[in-house]
């Protein structure tokens, strides 16, 4: 568009060296005429990503999005036919037909699809590929169609940040989270205003219902004369019997000492904001709930400033908790489930060199129903000279030693079950890993705290292994006690000051390729440097040291094996700099 406005205007002013502001307005309106013409646009996005989906194995479209004119029917005939492109044992990671281009990677059960024109460059659709198929994780840790399904706005909402017309923006991860987050300073002062407003609105409804049931009762003191006389005479047999210090009496008097006390100690607890505050309860003693409400006031208020502090709330535990155990309860939905995870225990010095490196990993299989018990699992231990593997003892080992598989001794026997909740499953298979090679460290640490003057100027700096992407990392740096938080004045990711725990966290979305050293520096008072450890680190990675997988499910029954789904992740026990 730019080369064409160029040579036109030196066509049109070859005669000429200085155009009229009329004369420029013409060619620009003539060229953007001449550019909306069906054909020229079509020969400026021809070479551009048409759509992006994720399909089912079987074509159906999850998610969709296309970044030209098409119809459903269209794009809906497109995604079906590609099943049928893809052949089983073929290692490519594309397709092509007569008129377009298919880019494509395996997602558990899933395919993460582009459809591009064949003129597209194929380098710059596999660098796309690569940086969606990072995306889809993080918006749905659930790789399966309802996971998708639950969060396809926002998948879309990624999907356009990274494909602008059909092109890849230069973009990461973390900057994609971040522009989806849309945080707004002037939405962050309107819900502030609003909170302010709803909290004054509060005020003025608790300070309106005290005043209207003050006048009904009033109202009804003026309609029971009765009232009024036994308060009354119930008040001089109080101020009799505090006068001759005889407080306990029987029959009418004791009823009426014994109202009026109730009364002034319920005046204590809740303070009715009206103008007169002594005959507000006294409709109190009469449904036995004055001094309860009171105390429950006082005790939410006391429970609020406690949140407001950041204290946790046994409520709110036992609440979250139940929540958590709603959420936990849904998490396996296939038949058959199988967990491989390693937890890793490392301690690093501060001034170089590993102290300690030890990997425990777990094998372990979820069977949601008995009659899918009766199964096999046949795994691939690849090449771990350095695990020692251990089954469990109702594993035949011998049929784990020849041939890889997992069964039980006894094979008439099914698998135990286990309970929707129950996110552990019964344990198969255990190694162990030691080692002294630094190398194998996922994640390296590096601190070095310098005084100067006054204060302490401390830089922090991260080296990751090739070997793993490791996501939701956090680095927590002790800190000495201080009166205002410190000054970060570089970060790779995100700094945040934890008071109560004294200590600062450095969060990091997604450590990949574009990203493997990072940095932080920040001041603080004057301390010792022994005051910033121990560091504790903490991370989850989708690949494990051992490279185990599971090869197939046999079903000892005959027919087909039920459908089963893996899970692979690598969690962080112990990690320490010291």
């Amino acid at each position: 568009m730019y080369k064409l406005l160029n040579s036109h205007m030196f066509m049109k002013n070859s005669s000429s060296s200085v155009l009229s502001g009329h004369r420029k307005l013409a060619i620009i309106v003539e060229l953007f005429v001449t550019a909306t013409h069906p054909f020229c646009l079509w020969a400026i996005f021809k070479m551009v990503v048409l759509a992006a989906s994720i399909i089912t194995k079987t074509g159906k479209a999850l998610v969709s999005r296309q970044f030209v004119d098409m119809t459903r029917i269209r794009v809906e005939g497109l995604l079906s036919a590609f099943p049928k492109l893809v052949g089983i044992e073929k290692q490519h990671t594309y397709v092509e037909t007569e008129n377009v281009r298919y880019v494509y990677q395996p997602i558990e059960s899933l395919y993460l699809l582009l459809v591009t024109n064949k003129q597209s460059n194929i380098l710059e659709d596999l660098e796309t590929l690569r940086l969606l198929s990072k995306l889809v994780p993080e918006y749905s840790p659930s790789l399966d169609e309802e996971g998708i399904c639950k969060m396809a706005f926002e998948l879309i909402f990624a999907f356009d940040e990274v494909i602008c017309l059909g092109h890849k923006e230069n973009l990461t991860v973390p900057l994609v989270t971040k522009y989806c987050e849309m945080e707004s300073h002037e939405e962050k002062l309107h819900l502030l205003v609003r909170q302010s407003k709803i909290n004054d609105t509060k005020d003025k409804m608790k300070q309106k219902a005290s005043e209207i049931d003050k006048s009904k009762i009033e109202k009804s003191r003026g309609d029971k004369g009765g009232l009024t006389s036994l308060n009354s005479s119930g008040l001089g047999r109080l101020d009799n019997g505090f006068s001759k210090m005889g407080i306990s009496g029987g029959g009418g008097g004791g009823f009426g000492s014994g109202s009026i006390h109730g009364l002034d100690v319920d005046l204590e607890y809740p303070k009715p904001k009206g103008p007169s505050s002594v005959d507000a309860p006294a409709h109190a003693p009469a449904k036995g709930l004055g001094m309860q409400l009171g105390k429950t006031q006082k005790t939410n208020r006391f429970l609020e400033s406690l949140r407001a502090e950041g204290e946790v709330i046994l409520e709110d535990v036992s609440a979250n908790t139940s929540l958590s155990k709603v959420s936990a309860a849904v998490v396996p939905t296939d038949p058959v489930t199988l967990c491989i995870e390693e937890k890793i225990n490392v301690t690093l010095k501060r001034d170089g060199g590993l102290s300690n490196f030890e990997v425990q990993g777990t094998l372990s299989l979820q069977i949601l129903n008995r009659d899918d018990g009766f199964i096999q699992v046949q795994i691939d231990t690849g090449d771990n000279a350095g695990l020692q593997f251990k089954t469990h003892p109702n594993i035949n080992r011998e049929l784990f030693s020849n041939q890889n598989i997992l069964g039980l001794k006894d094979p008439s026997r099914p698998f135990p079950t286990s309970q929707t909740g129950d996110a552990a499953g019964v344990g198969l298979l255990k190694w162990r890993m030691q080692s002294t090679n630094e190398s194998l460290v996922p994640l390296s640490i590096n601190c070095w705290p310098s005084v100067s003057g006054g204060e302490t100027y401390v830089s922090i700096e991260y080296e990751a292994s090739s070997q793993f992407d490791l996501h939701n990392v956090l680095i927590l740096i002790p800190l000495p006690a201080l009166r205002d938080p410190p000054n970060v004045r570089q970060v790779d990711g995100e700094g945040s000051y934890d008071p109560r725990r004294s200590c600062l966290v450095w969060s990091i979305l997604l450590i990949d390729s574009s990203n493997r050293n990072g940095s932080m520096e920040f001041v603080v008072r004057a301390a010792d440097s022994s005051a910033f450890f121990p560091i504790n680190v903490e991370f989850t990675s989708a690949r494990t040291f051992a490279e185990v997988t599971v090869v197939q499910i046999i079903a000892l029954k005959g027919g087909a094996p039920p459908k089963h789904s893996s899970r692979v992740q690598l969690l962080t026990d112990n990690y320490q700099v010291v």
